[in-house]
């Protein structure tokens, strides 16, 4: 037993949720036991080594100044020398001028949102002034409304709030596509308009709120390791290789147990999943499957990723130190990794890692066909460089790494069927970016649902104690 007869216990791929909901009850004095059901750290921001040690991670993951609970937590672990600061900008690729780019710079001596504001108004290649005039006029409500407009703007389409506000089609298509598939994998047509509201009034609301950095280098040894050492510092357990078979319950409804692959069983007095929505709906008990808590859970799916890799027989020129916008149909964001990371630098070769999205009709076609879709992309943004034929910049090897189920598709009227971190269960909790918090199916919010989840617990702390007293009470008299 430990710490007055008191467990916890948290099955999960051990990603951000999991890892911060861990930390944050050690940091109260718990000694969590976390069970991790695969044999890698990190969850959505796993990462592997290859044969000829070189890493592949799940997706490009961006930080941002607007996440300051991702920003405490390098603090409080001593890493935020890790993060590698990259130029205050967003820069978009143009589809119409192949190989050029155009930039929405914010400057660093004006405060936010003004230095947002200067920064669209200073890009003339996107959009017209008469464009920019009308999506700034149709954002004012978002502005002035607060976080209670922008969740009441959930049951609309990023595409039909832009027509409801007055906002051009164009708008739309130049923008929002990109940034659309950037937050959620997913177009416009299809993402709710909270969530990108969200990210403009988070961005927004602070001076370097959109500006974006690195981890230098792969997240699992970077940030998830530092996690795991101060866990166990303070008395905690990561476990690995404990995959979870059933939750096994008590007559009551409450949990008994939980039950793993290797056939052991869990006991303890608190439990915490911290899983991907979709593995916890594969794991509900039957008994709670009516109970409208976990009925809600039914909308929320995850959205199908696919992270690719690329190295190349030479250095590419026609890039940047920076995340960029690919604008492309099939693609969303991409990064020379061999620029922005320092783990991955390589003066000599380029390795780039691009996110394929929307990947709903590729999630289940073999790498080649993924590879040549994308090598068609590449010869547009890199026409001097690539070819389809590979006839100029030539592969050397790539990985191609599919998530069928990420983040939940933020679609519109999801708001509403995200759990609380408490559940209607006494003793069983839920960590994970799917959970209420203010931020986005992110890391942030991961980190964030980690946070309330630990708190509920330390704040349920005397019931459960006194419930767990009360079963050894009852145990020992039989």
């Amino acid at each position: 037993m430990i710490l007055i007869q008191f467990f916890f216990f948290f099955f999960g791929i051990s990603g951000l949720g999991g890892l911060s909901t861990a930390k944050y009850l050690a940091d109260a004095g718990h000694k969590p036991i976390l069970l991790e059901a695969r044999d890698v750290l990190g969850g959505k921001v796993a990462a592997w080594k290859d044969d000829d040690g070189d890493w592949y991670e799940t997706g490009l993951h961006i930080f941002f100044g607007a996440y300051p609970n991702m920003q405490n937590l390098f603090g409080e672990l001593g890493i935020n020398d890790r993060l590698q600061w990259k130029e205050h900008s967003m820069i978009f690729a143009m589809p119409n001028k192949p190989g050029e780019f155009s930039r929405f710079d914010f400057p660093e001596a004006l405060p936010a949102p003004l230095n947002g504001i200067l920064a669209i108004l200073k890009n003339n290649e996107m959009l017209t002034w008469p464009e920019k005039v009308k999506f700034a006029i149709g954002l004012l409500p978002a502005m002035l409304g607060g976080q209670s407009y922008v969740e009441a703007q959930d049951g609309l389409s990023v595409k039909d709030w832009m027509r409801k506000q007055g906002v051009p089609d164009r708008v739309t298509d130049e923008v929002f596509i990109a940034m659309s598939k950037a937050l959620n994998f997913i177009n416009p047509d299809e993402l709710s308009m909270q969530c990108i509201l969200i990210a403009l009034n988070r961005f927004l609301q602070e001076k370097h709120g959109s500006k974006m950095a690195f981890l230098d280098g792969n997240p699992p040894e970077r940030l998830c390791m530092p996690i795991v050492e101060h866990i166990e510092s303070k008395g905690g357990q990561v476990r690995l290789n404990s995959r979870i078979k059933k939750i096994e319950l008590n007559e009551d409804g409450s949990v008994k147990c939980f039950i793993l692959n290797n056939g052991s069983t869990i006991k303890g007095d608190a439990f915490v999943f911290a899983t991907p929505v979709d593995i916890f709906k594969l794991l509900l008990p039957e008994e709670w499957k009516e109970i409208p808590y976990f009925q809600k859970l039914e909308k929320l799916v995850g959205v199908p990723v696919i992270n690719v890799h690329i190295w190349f027989d030479r250095k590419l020129k026609n890039t940047s130190d920076n995340l960029l916008f690919s604008r492309s149909p099939l693609l969303s964001v991409y990064a020379d990794m061999s620029v922005t990371c320092k783990e991955y630098y390589n003066p000599n070769q380029s390795m780039l890692e691009l996110v394929f999205a929307p990947a709903e009709e590729w999630i289940n076609r073999s790498d080649s066909e993924i590879i040549d879709a994308t090598m068609k992309e590449l010869a547009k943004l890199f026409p001097d460089e690539i070819s389809a034929d590979q006839s100029k910049a030539k592969i050397l090897k790539y990985h191609i790494v599919k998530t069928p189920r990420s983040v939940y598709k933020t679609v519109p009227g999801c708001e509403p069927c995200r759990p609380l971190q408490r559940s209607p269960i006494e003793g069983f909790y839920l960590a994970g970016d799917y959970t209420k918090q203010k931020y986005l199916a992110s890391m942030e919010g991961a980190v964030l649902s980690g946070k309330l989840c630990a708190q509920a617990i330390v704040q349920d702390y005397e019931l459960l104690l006194g419930r767990s007293q009360k079963k050894l009470a009852e145990a020992s008299v039989v």
